[in-house]
């Protein structure tokens, strides 16, 4: 994943442990697998005591609402056939996974201007 100059691996794919890098199913809990970008898939069922989650141009917030872009979205899971409605359904659901792995914080950034903007206004200073 790369977002302007900031680049980091995704996690491996499959049981075995590639250059170091822990298989999928321990990518979140092997100290190996720090500095890797998992997907839903592979943190589901995991709770951290920190999480990051970029939000990418799939979710974005225009206007008053959030947009949901599946011709954004790289899950291979939402086909042509899937439709509209299950595909807003099915992201939403992601991004709702993906802000509850964290016990005491998740730190949300977004790849969209706007939407950096509202999450700005949403955040709660710490303190």
């Amino acid at each position: 994943m790369r977002i302007g100059g900031w680049e980091r691996p995704w996690n491996l794919k499959g049981d075995r442990s590639v250059m170091g890098a822990p298989p999928s199913a321990l990518w979140a809990t092997d100290p190996a697998g720090f500095g890797q970008v998992g997907c839903v898939y592979t943190a589901q069922g995991f709770e951290y005591d920190w999480s990051g989650v970029i939000l990418g141009p799939d979710l974005v917030w225009r206007g008053d609402r959030w947009v949901v872009d599946r011709t954004a979205s790289k899950d291979p899971v939402f086909k042509k056939a899937t439709p509209d409605d299950q595909v807003r359904r099915l992201i939403l659901h992601t991004y709702k996974v993906l802000l509850t792995r964290g016990m005491i914080g998740t730190i949300v950034y977004s790849t969209d201007p706007e939407t950096r903007a509202k999450l700005r206004e949403l955040a709660v200073p710490a303190g």
